[in-house]
């Protein structure tokens, strides 16, 4: 009988205090490799902290961390991550082509820096300064930078946050086809419809830890996922 792959991601028992508050306690999941997983929870719940330990940003003080199977932030980690963040702003003066062909160049084989303008739609704005563009256009160049250096995981960290929605359904389109080649995605999102119509499992947080887990349809067997997450987080801040 075939044994489930090794989780890409595994957090066990993570804890992370900062400025003195605790902001992960005793954070506990997994992302399974080739699959969507969205990481919910309102403002303030730790969501992007949790990506920070991740990435090596953030050290947790506590509990266990593995990414594809190394610590958090060793190399060969990081070389097999896409990370879009919520915001770039040290990105601001370069434009998106630039950008894209810049951060090719850190790989050894990047997908092609038109390619992505392509399959982006940048190409209205390729060469418009990065500050200037709309938030929804700035998300956007974000995702094409997160998946540039073909990662094994991508973390996007609310990927469709100000865009508009045609742009919001070809980003949809654009991660069920990351995880259906076989890359595994971390989502975080407010947006209920989206992590229904995108994961295949969710996590919803609240105040640094896990209320509740489980598959869309068993998650809203009796309820929608927005009254499903209402009933197990607080008002964010």
């Amino acid at each position: 009988m075939p044994t489930d792959p090794a989780p890409a991601l595994d957090l066990r028992g993570v804890e992370v205090e900062l400025g003195g508050r605790r902001v992960l306690d005793g954070l506990t999941f997994t992302a399974a490799p080739g699959a969507v997983t969205a990481l919910l929870g309102p403002n303030g719940a730790g969501k992007t902290t949790t990506i920070r330990v991740l990435t090596g940003l953030v050290a947790a003080q506590a509990g266990s961390v593995s990414v594809l199977g190394h610590a958090p932030g060793h190399p060969d980690a990081l070389a097999q991550l896409g990370l879009m963040p919520q915001s770039t702003g040290a990105w601001s003066g370069i434009t998106p082509r630039g950008l894209l062909r810049h951060l090719g160049g850190l790989y050894a084989n990047p997908h092609p820096a038109e390619t992505l303008v392509e399959a982006f739609a940048l190409g209205p704005f390729a060469d418009t300064p990065y500050r200037r563009l709309s938030g929804g256009q700035q998300q956007a160049v974000n995702l094409a930078g997160a998946l540039i250096g073909r990662p094994r995981f991508a973390l996007l960290d609310e990927p469709t946050a100000g865009m508009d929605p045609h742009a919001r359904r070809r980003t949809w389109q654009v991660i069920r086809d990351l995880a259906d080649a076989g890359v595994g995605v971390l989502l975080t999102t407010h947006a209920m419809d989206e992590a229904s119509a995108l994961a295949d499992h969710v996590w919803i947080m609240d105040a640094g830890r896990i209320t509740i887990d489980g598959t869309v349809p068993a998650l809203t067997a009796e309820a929608s996922l927005e009254d499903v997450f209402l009933r197990h987080t607080r008002a964010g801040a």
